[in-house]
């Protein structure tokens, strides 16, 4: 599918049905898989054939939808997990363990702040955060010579800060480790960060990408060019023998385009078991085929609210990089030329009170700890995702305590500003 444009892809990637099979992919709704001697499945157990032996590592429905995602980003080999948390625990584990270091934008999801600073953490990986807006001074002060990995979020959740992909690229490069980069609130649809410098790519699948609410679910991609052998004191985990799967070397095994993948499935999957089923993959897929229909939707209901709450007496701010004047619209008209995504985020006159008490008076626009769905739903952050943080560790995420996520769905647009309109008149003379 490398010669179709993306929204064919959408479509049709991952899976070519034959002759007289079905024409939407199969759901292997099984945990095993059969076979005639133990010589043969030996040979997937050493890694030395391709197939399945258990679901808890891989399976066929899954593998075909990490194929589509995969062809979407532009990578050469992907895999899901069971949540987009997975996904970035996984991505960074692969390749950092204790002892070892990262630097992080500080603006990112509340839960991946918390896994880096506080549950990896106690797994002995420190985390250096840096503003997203940090100079390349600033960036290149953070890294130690333990440092192995970067990470950051095209579109930050809910910040909604947009990452120069290429500054930290670059800044990663030089220091001869990878930038990880969570793509989900772009999607591949509006931002593909392998063309920028980006080494492997994260999603949550439970937002955009399955898009209706109704499965749970994470991918990594990897792009298949980051040289890890070129480091292999750094990377000793892809470029040495694990002895744990009978002395395989990922690196000279599967070269670059599979080693990272291969190693995060033998090693990680085999042990930690985040495994995305079946079922939840075939509802994924079928997301992903009117992705590129949805994207353009989000956006433009995106675009719409942002610009009526922008000249609203009621709101104090609201970030969104494809209005005009907003501290990222440059960035965003560099990464983000076809439109960001549908998730505006403001604050109101009145603070952290006048924020929740206008969050009760919302119609169309549901209270649920979702986002990039294809109904509207919006969120008060220090209420919910990020209530364990202090008003300082908000703010370092870009987090203020009077910010509301509002995540633009696909209804008329009109209808959406008109609740607004109301929710908002309802707090007028809040004290």
């Amino acid at each position: 599918m490398s010669n179709y444009s993306i929204e064919t892809k959408c479509v049709q990637g991952g899976y070519t049905a034959g002759n007289g099979e079905p024409r939407q992919i199969p759901i292997i709704q099984s945990t095993t898989f059969k076979y005639a001697t133990s010589e043969d499945m030996g040979k997937l157990f050493d890694l030395e054939a391709e197939g399945y032996f258990y679901s808890r590592l891989q399976n066929p429905t899954c593998d075909t939808v990490a194929r589509k995602i995969c062809e979407l980003e532009g990578g050469t080999a992907a895999m899901l997990t069971s949540s987009g948390q997975a996904a970035s625990f996984y991505a960074v584990f692969n390749i950092a363990s204790c002892g070892d270091h990262v630097v992080s934008s500080s603006s990112i999801y509340g839960g991946t702040f918390n896994l880096f600073a506080v549950t990896m953490k106690r797994m002995g990986i420190d985390f250096t955060f840096v503003s997203p807006d940090c100079s390349e001074e600033e960036l290149n002060a953070a890294f130690r010579p333990n440092t192995k990995a970067v990470f950051g979020e095209t579109i930050a959740n809910p910040a909604l800060t947009v990452l120069d992909i290429e500054k930290f690229a670059n800044a990663a490069h030089a220091h001869g480790v990878p930038l990880i980069v969570d793509n989900t609130f772009a999607t591949p649809v509006n931002c593909r960060p392998f063309e920028w410098g980006a080494d492997i790519v994260t999603h949550s699948t439970t937002k955009y990408m399955d898009g209706h609410a109704a499965s749970l679910g994470g991918c990594i991609v990897d792009h298949g060019v980051f040289d890890w052998t070129k480091y292999p004191d750094k990377f000793p985990g892809l470029c040495t023998p694990d002895e744990s799967y009978h002395g395989v070397t990922y690196t000279e095994r599967f070269g670059l385009e599979g080693a990272f993948i291969t190693k995060a499935t033998a090693q990680l999957m085999r042990d930690f078991g985040s495994m995305q089923s079946p079922q939840n993959a075939f509802l994924l897929n079928m997301g992903l085929e009117s992705l590129h229909v949805r994207m353009q939707r989000h956006c433009e209901n995106g675009l719409a609210v942002a610009k009526f709450l922008q000249d609203h007496d009621l709101v104090t701010y609201v970030n969104y990089c494809d209005l005009e004047g907003d501290p990222y619209h440059d960035l965003a008209v560099k990464y983000l030329p076809n439109g960001s995504c549908g998730v505006v985020s403001f604050g109101v006159k009145g603070g952290r009170k006048a924020a929740e008490a206008f969050m009760k008076q919302m119609r169309l626009g549901a209270i649920e700890t979702h986002v990039a769905d294809a109904r509207t739903c919006c969120l008060h952050p220090a209420s919910a995702t990020h209530r364990q943080m202090s008003d300082a560790e908000m703010e370092a995420c870009g987090v203020k305590p009077d910010l509301i996520r509002y995540s633009c769905g696909i209804e008329n647009a009109q209808d959406l500003i008109n609740d607004l309109a109301q929710a908002l008149e309802s707090i007028r003379d809040f004290k």
